[in-house]
């Protein structure tokens, strides 16, 4: 088993690379389902378990799959099998998102019911309803979502709340389907618009990706193309709340400057600088450019939070400024709306010292002068993050276990990090 052990007190410094996103390398890597002839070459793909997972599934429905690198190879025209087992499911929600593309292109797919982090419920029957509006026929048994389809139809579909896989399962589905769908109170997240452009280049037809309604006219068939990844908007706000932690200045580069709105306000307010070395364009959400980011004085400012769908604050920076709050001035309120069970990490920061309050969906955090080094468990990846986080400004050592919940969704997390002089590294126990 293994763990990770920071030991607090190191100014951060130097510079970072952000990686692609795996939020949405992993429906782009779902969507090459799609193609019926040629190769899609993915690039800036990051080297995380899920990605791993993905890629076994669709190697097990007779994908072929090559990687050097960050980049993959990916032709799907030999694909047989259109299952995707509970073995390779449980370990990863995103696994949903082959239902789409199966049933669009062969009208046929056994998908297991997904796995993954406790962070809450996720549900699935948004996309079932929605396939089933486009003429599929699903059934649910022995924890399998069963579904065939002649040929899917275009339909007007509203979502009864905004959801990122639904909408992404959806419009992959709607690419191959006769006529046009309608996509109305869809997820507007920019990893849904890195997905929009993918298809596009592979031969759909999509408008209005980024807002409220999307609107998909079917075509054919689809073809592979190449493609590079977005940078991880997540990621880059994670280095972003470290060198606030730990009183640092960083250089983060490839950072989607466009896409973190809603966080980057939020810090600039707690007392982080966070300054643009480039001209950007605010409505490039899939570029990155380069940024200095560094704690502007010496106290941190308290403030509420409330994490929304985007552009509100992400929910899966929860945790991270939860983190940081903890050693703010005064009470900070954080009022969690996406998920309900996504304070697993309060108990873990309150072991460090951490003076925090949960009610519900409602923490209150006041800030402490000091966090106090402890062996700590992971509970989720976004909260494995955040243990870590508050390891590199606590008095002492900090021994984070269950690391397998950061291994999903951050890239050499720690060796980045030593990179910047945190003094951190990986043990196997």
């Amino acid at each position: 088993m293994e763990s990770i052990v920071v030991k607090g007190g190191r100014k951060l410094s130097g510079e970072v690379v952000i990686g692609g996103a795996k939020n949405s390398a992993l429906p782009l890597i779902a969507a090459t389902l799609l193609a019926e002839n040629g190769t899609s070459d993915l690039d800036n793909i990051p080297n995380l378990r899920d990605i791993n997972t993905i890629v076994r599934l669709l190697e097990g429905m007779g994908a072929e799959i090559t990687r050097s690198d960050n980049k993959l190879k990916i032709m799907t025209s030999a694909v047989n099998d259109f299952q995707a087992p509970y073995e390779l499911v449980k370990t990863m929600r995103a696994s949903i998102l082959v239902l789409g593309p199966l049933l669009a292109r062969f009208g046929k797919a056994r998908v297991s019911l997904p796995g993954g982090c406790a962070i809450g419920a996720r549900p699935v029957n948004l996309h079932i309803k929605g396939l089933e509006q486009m003429g599929a026929e699903i059934e649910v048994e022995h924890g399998y979502i069963i579904g065939q389809a002649k040929r899917l139809q275009g339909a007007d579909i509203s979502f009864d709340m905004p959801t990122v896989t639904g909408t992404e399962n959806l419009m992959m589905a709607a690419v191959l389907a006769e006529g046009i769908t309608h996509l109305r109170n869809a997820a507007r997240e920019p990893e849904i618009v890195d997905l929009a452009v993918f298809l596009r280049k592979m031969g759909a037809q999509i408008e209005g990706e980024g807002t409220h309604t999307i609107v998909i006219s079917g075509v054919e068939k689809l073809e592979g193309t190449d493609y590079r990844v977005m940078p991880d908007r997540i990621e880059a706000g994670t280095f972003m709340v470290a060198a606030g932690i730990s009183a640092g200045d960083i250089i983060i580069k490839n950072a989607p400057l466009a896409a973190l709105g809603g966080v980057i306000s939020k810090l600039q307010e707690i007392g982080i600088s966070i300054e643009p070395l480039t001209d950007f364009d605010e409505d490039a959400i899939l570029a990155g450019t380069p940024v200095r980011v560094r704690r502007e004085s010496l106290e941190l400012h308290s403030l509420d939070v409330k994490t929304m769908p985007y552009p509100g604050f992400p929910t899966d920076m929860q945790a991270q400024i939860m983190t940081l709050l903890t050693l703010a001035q005064g009470t900070s309120v954080i009022s969690e709306t996406v998920f309900e069970n996504r304070f697993m990490h309060v108990f873990e920061l309150q072991r460090m010292g951490a003076d925090i309050e949960v009610e519900g969906r409602i923490a209150v955090v006041r800030g402490v002068d000091t966090l106090s080094g402890a062996q700590v468990m992971a509970s989720d990846l976004r909260a494995s993050a955040g243990l870590i986080l508050a390891g590199l400004a606590a008095d002492g050592e900090t021994a984070m276990s269950r690391v397998y919940h950061l291994d999903r969704g951050y890239s050499g997390f720690e060796k980045k990090l030593e990179a910047l002089g945190a003094d951190i590294k990986r043990i196997s126990t």
